[in-house]
């Protein structure tokens, strides 16, 4: 098994941090009218962290080589995603399972997206902007 260090686990964090974060604000029912509110962040937010501290807690676990795989990791976000919702919304507002799996599988596609884009220090951005500045 691979080994991953603890700078791997702050961006495997920070990455579970905001792909939930920004899956809630969009799949939360009323999303659009209610971005400036602050329960509707903090809510969004709740979702986030609980998920970057699964993940993180995954690390230290054989599941870590999930997190390797640009599919792996995106199902993994995907059942983090949905029970950091679970868990956020159970005690505010009651469960909605729709709501809790549109969440994650967002999430989900965030991180495959970002896994495309953003890999290699932005390699794939870079070279577009290098072919537009052409």
């Amino acid at each position: 098994m691979q080994s991953i260090g603890w700078k791997r686990r702050l961006v495997l964090f920070a990455q579970r941090l905001w792909q939930p974060t920004c899956a809630c604000m969009t799949c939360m029912p009323g999303s659009l009218s209610m971005v400036g509110s602050l329960a509707h962040w903090i809510t969004a937010a709740e979702t986030g962290l609980t998920t970057g501290l699964l993940a993180l807690l995954l690390t230290f676990t054989p599941a870590a080589r999930l997190y390797h795989s640009r599919w792996g990791n995106a199902a993994l976000v995907v059942a983090l995603t949905m029970f950091g919702d679970l868990w956020s919304h159970a005690h505010r507002d009651g469960v909605r399972p729709l709501e809790v799996m549109r969440t994650g599988v967002v999430a989900g596609l965030l991180a495959l997206a970002a896994s495309y884009v953003l890999e290699d220090r932005g390699r794939r951005i870079r070279a577009a902007w290098a072919r537009l500045r052409r």
